[in-house]
């Protein structure tokens, strides 16, 4: 471990922080441009050392409720506290936050350890303390070694780590990250994810983070916010939404999906002219007679063909028999697309050394799904 991870500079200064009260509150934001609102009534607590991530699709909302907390725009009704101050119409130098973009933002005529240290020279910090100081931070995200190199003769992920380091030097009560993983090739990303949710861990930083890729989120996050149409359509851990979405749209965005919709009869859903049992804790939230849709995921899905070990006494659902339309080999598991003669379709993920491998594109098959590992939401379509 290194040793920059001991100085009072900058960890210990983080994990010193007191849970004396949310790090961060929002309450009733809303942001409007012209007559159209852009956010509309967000409100959420965080924890100190709780990293949220902001997830929605382009236009949702999520940016510039980041940009509100930084202070880049001003709310136009609602309050922001910052570990109990009251930073609605702080200027953004003054609200103790570090922020990284997706672009860097690095000045190019500066080698990294004066890019580093640059948040603390402007605060006026003598030039050797704060040399110091970025040493540290750099020796965080391991770059020490690069503390004499430009930007331009670093890789797109390096340049993102001093990023980080230039946002943490100054020890801010708040890190806001916008998509700053956006510009990098997959494989890298995925490193960056736990490079920064390990580091986050260490500090005890409280963070928001803005992206629309939801495997970013699910690997990232303590909470997650789902935004749609200017405003939070649910809040939750990573795991509540992905078992337990409040509405399609949530269903859609947060993994894959099955959607099943249909009318409620006799607390089972109607599809198809066949009937579904649904959830024992889904009992008694949607009426008889009104439209509703169940969710199933593909890997809640039992695939039974003639080369299944399953037989009918371990299938425990109803079963729909169906063709199927096409097989995708993914290396660790077997997606299956089956036409389900009910006319609807169901996607299916089995792990590759299943039986049910061998199935292939064209064979009759039957699908079945157990009703406790599904969920209902309301749907506005029959």
């Amino acid at each position: 471990m290194s040793t920059a991870l001991n100085t009072p500079s900058i960890a210990d200064q983080f994990a010193a922080r007191e849970a004396d009260g949310p790090a961060l509150i929002l309450e009733g934001v809303g942001k409007k441009f012209g007559d159209s609102y852009a956010v509309r009534d967000v409100s959420f607590e965080l924890e100190q050392g709780t990293f949220l991530t902001m997830l929605g699709p382009s236009g949702s909302g999520k940016s510039t409720t980041l940009n509100m907390i930084a202070g880049f725009l001003d709310p136009t009704e609602g309050t922001i506290r910052l570990r109990g101050r009251d930073i609605t119409t702080l200027l953004p130098n003054k609200r103790a936050i570090g922020m990284v973009f997706q672009n860097y933002s690095l000045f190019p005529h500066l080698n990294v350890l004066r890019n580093v240290a640059f948040p603390l020279e402007v605060r006026g910090m003598k030039r050797r303390e704060a040399a110091a100081k970025a040493a540290a931070a750099l020796e965080l995200v391991e770059l020490g070694h690069r503390a004499r190199a430009f930007p331009k003769e670093l890789s797109g992920g390096q340049q993102q780590r001093v990023a980080l380091a230039r946002a943490i030097v100054f020890e801010p009560d708040l890190l806001l990250m916008d998509e700053p993983l956006g510009a990098l090739d997959k494989r890298l990303r995925e490193t960056m994810q736990i490079s920064i949710k390990n580091i986050a861990e260490q500090l005890n930083s409280t963070v928001v983070f803005v992206t629309h890729d939801q495997e970013e989120a699910l690997v990232m996050s303590d909470q997650i916010a789902i935004y749609n149409d200017g405003g939070i359509e649910q809040y939750g851990t990573s795991q509540d939404l992905y078992e337990n979405p409040a509405s399609i749209f949530v269903a859609d965005f947060i993994g894959e999906s099955n959607i099943l919709r249909g009318q409620m009869s006799q607390g089972a859903l109607a599809v198809g002219g066949q009937v579904f049992p649904i959830p024992t804790r889904s009992k008694g939230r949607i009426s008889d007679g009104d439209r509703a849709a169940i969710i199933v995921r593909p890997e809640q899905v039992t695939l039974r063909s003639r080369h299944s070990r399953a037989d009918t006494a371990q299938v425990k659902g109803p079963e729909v028999q169906g063709t199927v339309r096409e097989v995708i080999y993914l290396g660790t598991a077997y997606r299956f697309y089956v036409s389900c003669d009910l006319g609807f379709e169901i996607e299916v993920r089995v792990r590759r050394h299943l039986p049910e491998g061998e199935t292939r594109k064209g064979e009759r098959v039957s699908v079945s799904w157990a009703p406790e590992d599904i969920s209902l939401v309301p749907s506005d379509e029959a």
